[in-house]
């Protein structure tokens, strides 16, 4: 990724802006472990640690998240909703996920239960940010009906396994990561990580399917060209 090196450093940070953004959307946009991003690093005659590119990425990475989302174009109003086990400390906890009707990631919430109260509050919390929406997709799981029959009351309810395989992709990416990452240690560093995780993921991945070369080329350019803007907008 070239950034220009004309950007302003980082006050109280030895290493130039542009650096620790590369080594931010290096981690995020591959399945690499601070280890390869520290190798990459020292290839480029950049020597970190390991546990620097770490703090970078905890301190970057919800920079990064919050400004893809702050200038993403609106949500469509279909969500898909699903949620998923994840082991924590030999503890199982819940993934609750939301994708719109183009794939995009709408949002992310870690919680400890399964049940129709942390239905509603992941769903108070979308509701918040995007507004009812005119369709929401889930599983079978009964805890979704009565929060979305009170928080959405005009959306159209589809509870159908098969409807959902639309989100159902959006897990491999943190099933890949949770693999590399020996699993999550907190839910506090998993929702941190994921919330980062999948915003840089919906920018740097659209759909290429669905694109010729020219549009999925343009698209990574588009995507690159932001990266260097929230990069400016980087503070210590």
């Amino acid at each position: 990724m070239k950034i220009p090196s004309e950007m302003p450093r980082l006050k109280g940070y030895r290493f130039a802006r542009e650096i620790v953004a590369y080594a931010v959307w290096a981690y995020h946009r591959f399945a690499l472990s601070t280890a390869d991003v520290e190798d990459l690093l020292a290839e480029r005659g950049v020597i970190v640690s390991r546990e620097t590119v770490r703090k970078w990425v905890n301190r970057f990475g919800c920079h990064f998240a919050t400004c893809i989302k702050r200038d993403r174009p609106g949500a469509s109003d279909k969500w898909h909703l699903d949620e998923v086990v994840i082991a924590i400390r030999g503890k199982k906890h819940w993934l609750w996920r939301a994708v719109d009707g183009n794939g995009d990631v709408l949002d992310i919430l870690v919680q400890p239960r399964r049940n129709a109260k942390a239905a509603r509050r992941f769903l108070k919390r979308l509701i918040g940010r995007f507004g009812a929406p005119r369709v929401i997709v889930s599983d079978k799981l009964r805890s979704y009906v009565k929060p979305i029959r009170e928080l959405a009351p005009g959306a159209d309810h589809r509870a159908h396994k098969g409807l959902n395989n639309r989100i159902e992709g959006s897990h491999r990416p943190t099933r890949k990561r949770e693999k590399l990452m020996g699993r999550f240690k907190s839910p506090r560093q998993a929702q941190r990580f994921l919330d980062a995780h999948d915003q840089i993921n919906t920018l740097f991945r659209p759909r290429r399917y669905q694109l010729s070369a020219n549009s999925y080329r343009h698209a990574r350019s588009d995507a690159h060209d932001l990266w260097r803007h929230y990069a400016l907008e980087m503070t210590a």
